[in-house]
């Protein structure tokens, strides 16, 4: 009986982020449970791996989305592109990313903190790299904040095509000195949101009391670098990744039935001490919002966040509703999601312990709660967010 084939697959994939080893790591989870396969990894991308192409006789490639895409795709294999500095591909399966939740999810988190005045830095395109998802995350950025009422946020892009980051940086510096403060902003990803930080110490401008950044992307690195440690959104790679080796799968297979598009979906937020700040003048109000954010995790009452605040619930529900353009119930709401859902996804906790350790006394009671305002059930919520389908 002869030996059967093991599937050569090229990975062009950088791993000096985290977004590019956690679409590794998807990569390898699904080959280690459906294959096994081998691998041909070029972390310094295409320039060093092109040489070499020809003669690696390889099954499938996944890639990212680089300047001599078209040459690869001649050589006429199974390929999946992860998007970053061009559009979507057509006619192959595209790895993109969510950015339009992305951009909502931060906006979210900006709102529930208290800020009245808000900003994005996003990256302007180049001839090499379009960067299309900035675009997308400062649209559905903007779109959130006047629906709440606000003012459009103020915007600054970031040329990549200077080489001179010294001069960008103190333009960038006299920008942010410009806003009206306190001011919430979001950066199209962590990188930039460490240069606003940059800028920001450059400008003598305290972060997060004056300006509360939080950027995207997760990377534990880039965040914990910043000064102080920044909020940011994080994205599901990892899960893209698995998928992303599951259509290849499909596709070196020859199945008909393959995804033209793999979503790197936003899962929520981590918040660190960028964001850590209640920007409301009024005093009971912020001390309503601190009460909150400080006892997401068990239940309580508008009663509970109105005496912790010293004002009648009357008056509570005025303050909100005409400062934050919201009711108490939903911050109370929108606060202990959020923490159900970090539970989902950072752990492996068996969801009746999630509904315990948030004090629901009843797992029914807990499953509404949840669908309620996420639209899935917890099991749903995790198995679409969760590091790989389970």
């Amino acid at each position: 009986m002869p030996k059967q084939r093991i599937p050569k697959v090229i990975l062009l994939i950088e791993s000096s982020r985290a977004s590019g080893r956690a679409l590794l790591k998807g990569i390898a989870n699904y080959a280690h449970h459906y294959g096994p396969w081998s691998f041909y990894w070029e972390p310094a991308g295409l320039e060093k791996a092109w040489p070499l192409l020809k003669t690696l006789d390889a099954d499938g490639i996944i890639l990212r989305d680089v300047d001599k895409l078209d040459e690869v795709l001649a050589f006429g294999m199974p390929a999946v592109v992860v998007g970053h500095s061009r559009p979507e591909v057509s006619g192959l399966v595209n790895v993109i990313t969510d950015s339009a939740a992305i951009g909502r999810m931060a906006a979210e988190h900006l709102l529930s903190c208290g800020f009245r005045h808000f900003a994005f830095v996003g990256y302007a395109g180049t001839t090499l790299e379009h960067t299309p998802w900035s675009k997308l995350r400062q649209e559905a950025f903007r779109e959130r904040i006047v629906q709440a009422g606000f003012t459009p946020p103020a915007e600054y892009i970031i040329s990549q095509a200077k080489t001179d980051w010294a001069n960008e940086r103190r333009a960038l510096a006299q920008w942010l000195d410009s806003l009206p403060k306190p001011v919430g902003l979001m950066a199209c990803n962590d990188d930039c949101g460490q240069q606003v930080m940059e800028a920001c110490k450059l400008a003598n401008i305290t972060v997060p009391d004056m300006v509360g950044v939080i950027g995207a992307d997760n990377d534990e690195v880039v965040c914990g670098l910043a000064d102080p440690p920044m909020s940011s959104v994080g994205i599901n790679f990892e899960r893209a990744g698995y998928e992303a080796a599951q259509a290849l799968d499909g596709l070196m297979r020859g199945l008909k039935r393959v995804p033209q598009k793999i979503v790197a979906t936003a899962t929520n937020v981590f918040a660190r001490r960028s964001t850590d700040v209640i920007a409301v003048e009024d005093k009971p109000l912020a001390k309503a919002l601190r009460f909150i954010r400080d006892n997401a995790r068990q239940p309580m009452s508008v009663e509970d966040v109105a005496r912790a605040a010293g004002l009648s619930r009357r008056a509570l529900e005025k303050r909100f509703r005409n400062e934050l353009g919201q009711t108490v119930l939903e911050a109370i709401r929108r606060a202990r999601i959020q923490q159900i859902s970090q539970l989902l996804i950072q752990t492996q906790m068996p969801i009746s312990q999630v509904a315990e350790a948030l004090g629901f006394a009843d797992f029914q009671h807990f499953a509404r709660y949840f669908k309620a305002s996420t639209k899935m059930t917890p099991r749903e919520f995790r198995k679409k967010f969760g590091a790989h389908p389970g």
